[in-house]
């Protein structure tokens, strides 16, 4: 059987708060319109060897673009907080893979116990 490992507290934690965060990202990326700033539309050349096309961008909003910029800040801060734990320095080297992928879990692992 794989080895569980005991996350503290502040790490679980900061995980589930950067899973939030790319959350977040997604969704907001997802509404948003092709280009940040307004630009018309285009389309690929008639010989091009892969056809594309997009409709005009009004752009972003300035409030978009605030939210954006500081929710990836904030997944950098996140990130390097996890990266950087004191935990990781308990766990043998050879093993830190496998733990990461089980801290990045931890909730499934949490519910099926």
């Amino acid at each position: 059987m794989a080895q569980t490992y005991n996350f503290p507290e502040d790490l679980r934690a900061a995980q589930d708060e950067l899973d939030q965060v790319r959350g977040d990202l997604q969704r907001l990326l997802k509404r948003q319109p092709w280009s940040v700033e307004p630009l018309p539309s285009w389309d690929s050349h008639e010989n091009s060897w892969r056809p594309a096309s997009r409709p005009d961008s009004p752009g972003w909003t300035s409030e978009d673009q605030a939210t954006h910029g500081q929710l990836r800040v904030r997944e950098a801060e996140l990130a390097a907080l996890i990266v950087c734990h004191a935990f990781w320095e308990t766990v043998e080297p050879t093993e830190r893979s496998t733990a990461r992928s089980q801290l990045k879990h931890h909730r499934d692992h949490a519910l099926a116990a």
